[in-house]
């Protein structure tokens, strides 16, 4: 390499860094002298120009959003959902210390136990208050909300959102559905319109609107999750289940399609921690619409009646009465001068259709008749040995408010069933177990715990009336019946602490 061309080279790169240096320099000091400048006018009193933020107050266009806002709906029927605040009458505690209890034991031998707690003083404990939600459904102030929003309440208020506040009054309550009604004086209320509950679908978009935790009225959002829930125990179950968020204080509070109309009344929550975790239940509109309607109108729920003993339909039920499916609701009992026996209805018969409408289960068919009006007749299909046999029942008022239904229990007995023993019955043992006079047949006296019979719901105390539908009157007649068994299945007819139903025991699991 020649010795002269490194410097050449050198020499060339130099120029380049010189000029920027010179760039920087020259930056450096125009900087310096803005900073001069700037402070020179804020020395002299000159305020610096304010912002200019643009801001659209234009509402949200429907073609940005890409899908509905809900705000139209939640301004039309938000002043129908009203909170509800009650209290009731203080109580009376009796303050006595359990027998045997020394609470020197705990504190000393020099412990004084308090006079009111030696001679069992009466204390009165702080009023319970609660606040929940209602819903307006006429102008004139009739209010659905919750049996137990306002049970046992003394006082009801009732707040609008505007601010306005009226004593409510209980006009009538339904345990059994959990619904009530309450009144307010006052005139052109904003009432919500209501839907036909029957026509919602799983999957529909809902909103709920409430008072949780008495913090204000709150608005949430979700999809129907499923339909003809019962979950709580009560006589009479048909919920909405939803997964909008339902909290403590929304119970009676309205749960509202897209179009803003009612389809149910918000009651109930599963939940493990006590707060929202997306499972909420609401009383659909037509139970609660017919309750309110009766409450309002005569002052108490009339229900239908049947009188008969129902059950629900297994598959292994529905292969012995000869159906293609496990739908409808099995008759086991039918009660003496009843409708059902008036209209021609037996013991065995499947009914499949009620005024009109498919009988699912044995909970669907109380529901239906429940809500018919006494005095009604209306038509009702069954199923009978596997053929369909059109009915026309005029229903009754439920007589006592306790409708006529299956009981939980097993009636079977059969010396040729492994592990079941039975006997005769007399009159002692009619007696002790309250079996009606008209009851005949072969009383359980054991069932081995181990049995396919005790597995099927056998019990000690069950009378066996019928054995693959021949009629037993006593404990020899059910032993011959099952020595020698046309099949390993067995349908068995059982009395049992008062009420009907068949049970299928099947020998072939047995071991």
């Amino acid at each position: 390499m020649n010795p002269t061309d490194t410097p050449m080279k050198n020499s060339s790169s130099h120029p380049s860094i010189w000029k920027r240096a010179a760039v920087l320099g020259s930056v450096c000091a125009l900087s310096a002298s803005l900073v001069a400048f700037t402070a020179a006018k804020e020395a002299a009193g000159t305020k610096p120009e304010p912002l200019r933020i643009q801001v659209s107050d234009a509402p949200l266009s429907t073609a940005a959003r890409g899908f509905p806002s809900f705000s139209p709906i939640v301004k039309a029927v938000a002043p129908s959902v009203v909170k509800i605040a009650v209290s009731s009458e203080a109580k009376v505690s009796q303050m006595q210390m359990p027998e045997g209890m020394d609470l020197r034991r705990f504190f000393g031998p020099g412990f004084q136990m308090p006079n009111d707690m030696q001679q069992g003083q009466q204390r009165h404990m702080p009023r319970e208050q609660g606040v929940g939600s209602g819903i307006i459904v006429t102008k004139d102030g009739y209010i659905l909300t919750n049996n137990h929003v306002v049970d046992n309440a003394s006082t009801i208020k009732v707040t609008m959102t505007d601010g306005r506040e009226f004593n409510g009054k209980v006009i009538g309550r339904d345990p059994k559905t959990d619904v009530a009604v309450v009144k307010i004086e006052a005139k052109d209320l904003p009432a919500m319109a209501f839907a036909d509950s029957d026509k919602i679908e799983v999957g529909d978009m809902v909103l709920a609107i409430g008072h949780p935790f008495g913090i204000g009225q709150t608005v949430t959002t979700g999809i129907i999750s499923a339909k003809g829930r019962a979950t709580m125990g009560l006589d009479y179950e048909d919920f909405i289940q939803t997964d909008a968020a339902i909290n403590p204080g929304n119970s009676g509070g309205a749960l509202v399609d897209v179009e803003g109309r009612l389809i149910g009344m918000n009651t109930a929550i599963l939940s493990r921690n006590g707060g929202n975790q997306g499972i909420g239940f609401a009383v659909p509109t037509n139970l609660a619409r017919w309750v309110m309607e009766s409450l309002v109108n005569s002052g108490r729920v009339e229900r239908g009646f049947l009188g008969v003993n129902i059950q629900d339909m297994t598959p292994q039920l529905a292969q012995q009465f000869k159906m293609d499916g496990a739908k409808g609701a099995l008759v086991s009992g039918v009660s003496p001068d009843s409708p059902a026996e008036k209209a021609g209805v037996k013991s065995g018969d499947v009914i499949t259709d009620f005024n009109g409408k498919p009988v699912t289960d044995s909970r669907h068919l109380k529901l239906q008749v429940g809500s018919t009006a006494p005095g009604a007749a209306v038509p009702m299909n069954v199923l009978r040995d596997g053929k369909s046999v059109n009915l026309t029942v005029t229903v009754k008022e439920l007589p006592g408010d306790k409708l006529a239904d299956a009981t939980p229990a097993a009636d079977k007995a059969d010396d040729a069933l492994h592990g079941v023993g039975v006997s005769d019955l007399d009159q002692a043992t009619r007696n002790q177990l309250k079996v009606p006079s008209s009851i005949k047949g072969a009383l359980v006296v054991d069932v081995q715990e181990d049995s396919v019979a005790y597995d099927a719901g056998l019990r000690q105390g069950d009378v066996i009336l019928e054995i693959n539908h021949q009629s037993v009157k006593n404990a020899e007649q059910a032993t011959s019946l099952c020595e020698k068994p046309a099949s390993m299945v067995s349908l068995v007819k059982v009395w049992s602490r008062g009420g009907t139903r068949f049970i299928v025991i099947d020998e072939s699991k047995a071991g």
